[in-house]
């Protein structure tokens, strides 16, 4: 899915990229990040869907390790894990910056183009 310098970091981009793909997980992620801890039940108080596609989706956060769950009595308690985010913005930021230079790089040739053609 994504193409990363180091094929070490691929699998967690990967991903951190498909858990971030659809609307109800970013949204989870909002509310967690909002309210620090909250339970499954809690956050599909807030969502316009059960309580179980709710832990489904806090399933695959957590399979990308953007959440934790902790164990608090008889709840599961989920909070924001923020270093696979956190890599997969470092990564994106490596990215952009490979572009801008291959960009500048273009603009350069095309100038230097111009001026020779006059």
């Amino acid at each position: 899915m994504t193409d990363t310098p180091d094929d070490g970091g691929a699998a967690p981009v990967d991903s951190v990229l498909a858990a971030l793909a659809d609307p109800t997980r970013r949204r989870l992620l909002d509310l967690l990040a909002e309210h620090g801890e909250a339970t499954a039940t809690t956050l599909a108080g807030r969502l316009p869907v059960s309580r179980q596609a709710v832990v489904k989706h806090l399933g695959v956060l957590d399979a990308a390790e953007l959440v934790s769950s902790s164990r608090v009595g008889r709840e599961v308690r989920y909070a924001v894990r923020p270093a696979a985010l956190n890599a997969t913005a470092r990564w994106m930021a490596t990215l952009a910056a490979d572009w801008d230079r291959r960009l500048a790089n273009i603009k350069r040739i095309a100038e230097e183009a111009e001026r020779d053609a006059r």
